[in-house]
């Protein structure tokens, strides 16, 4: 064999996703035989919490009448009109076009490789999701991160965002409700996101996967229902109202003025058809959700709000943490003072105490801060217990720094 060795495109160089990345070394740990408690990703169905039944049930009489070849580029008849309906619940008007994806990540790389060039940046809440990140390297494009506010609820920061605008800015992301955050935007914050959209000519891409998931009482805003006429792009699914991550189910709804939309619902749709399809007899469960019965989410709720006052509850009590109260999802992003690395931080938990948490970098964060992410889904006494060895875990790190 030649010393001959293939050279990576050099698009992939910046590809990070820290959610996935650190199950290397949990891996690892674990290999050791110490007991692991993954507080890590966002999948239910690792814990105790199941789909509505009747999802699961249209989704197999699919596969059982053979409906397992390709569909529709854009998705089923059925699907579509159902998310239809759901947009106009969510206050959505002048819907231009709906399309169902391979899960809302390929919705949003489609959105995204459809409109941005070479050069030209998309705003990127910061701490976000890392896939916008990830795809945004993919894609050459240049990062242009805005920051929400700790000190207001992790709401965007308007003025950093004005900051951030700039002649090659194609676009602005919200994740709302907020991953890592679990915050809430208000109605007041996403008005003046529309009026710099409109501005200053900007597409809004809305990623409301969790936009069902809701504690305290509280009610989501979409933003494009409070606005017809800008560009948008609201992004949802089943993976995490519906809690079938592995379904890979999700989709966009393109909504404004159709003649700015036009020829970008096209270059989206020509991206559609060369990928064919997403998973056929999967697209049956969608109607049954959205429309069905929706008891499983007044049950979700109590379980996580539960589990949400916990996390924020233990957090709060150990010295040097700090954790703002999320109000939707079911992540919290707690704040280490006095470290210099969450990395090293989170990799030392892991290996002397089995707790796997995601560091706050792999989220982006303001310069100068720490942060760590909690999916707080696991069951009450997994929680109490990785709780109680990151307090013990943490007076020894900042004792062994002094």
């Amino acid at each position: 064999m030649s010393s001959f060795v293939i050279k990576p495109a050099i698009r992939t160089e910046n590809i990070t996703y820290a959610v996935r990345d650190i199950v290397v070394l949990a891996s690892e740990v674990a290999k050791t035989g110490r007991e692991m408690l993954y507080l890590n990703i966002g999948d239910p169905n690792q814990f105790d919490w199941e789909p509505p039944k009747h999802l699961i049930e249209a989704t197999y009489d699919a596969m059982k009448k053979n409906l397992n070849g390709y569909s529709p580029s854009s998705g089923i008849k059925q699907a579509i009109d159902a998310i239809a309906i759901e947009a106009e619940r969510k206050g959505i008007k002048n819907v231009q076009d709906i399309f169902v994806t391979t899960g809302a990540s390929e919705a949003i790389e489609i959105c995204l490789t459809a409109l941005v060039n070479d050069g030209e940046n998309v705003l990127t809440p910061t701490p976000g999701y890392p896939l916008y990140t990830a795809i945004q390297s993919k894609l050459q494009t240049i990062e242009n991160p805005y920051y929400l506010d700790e000190n207001n609820g992790w709401q965007p920061d308007i003025n950093d965002i004005k900051k951030k605008i700039n002649s090659k800015t194609r676009a602005i992301i919200l994740i709302n409700p907020n991953n890592p955050t679990g915050s809430n935007f208000s109605k007041e914050t996403l008005q003046e996101i529309v009026d710099l959209a409109k501005e200053h000519n900007l597409v809004i891409f809305a990623d409301e996967i969790y936009d069902k998931l809701l504690m305290d009482g509280k009610k989501h805003v979409s933003i494009a229902s409070l606005d017809s006429e800008v560009p948008m792009v609201t992004f949802g699914g089943l993976s995490k109202n519906y809690m079938v991550p592995g379904f890979r189910i999700g989709w966009g709804i393109v909504s404004g003025n159709r003649e700015v939309l036009k020829n970008y619902i096209e270059a989206i749709n020509k991206i559609l058809r060369a990928r064919l399809c997403a998973n056929h007899p999967a697209q049956y469960g969608i109607a049954p959700s959205l429309l069905g019965d929706q008891s499983h989410l007044e049950i979700a709720m109590k379980k996580l709000t539960r589990r949400r006052d916990l996390t924020v509850e233990a957090m709060n009590s150990i010295p040097g943490i700090s954790c703002v109260s999320p109000e939707g999802a079911f992540y919290a992003f707690p704040k280490i003072d006095n470290i210099k690395s969450d990395n090293d931080w989170c990799s030392k938990l892991i290996k002397e105490t089995g707790v796997v948490v995601v560091p706050g970098s792999g989220f982006g964060q303001v310069p100068g801060t720490n942060h760590f992410r909690i999916v707080f889904l696991p069951p009450e006494n997994i929680l109490e217990k990785a709780y109680k060895a990151i307090s013990e875990f943490h007076l020894k790190y900042m004792n062994e720094l002094k």
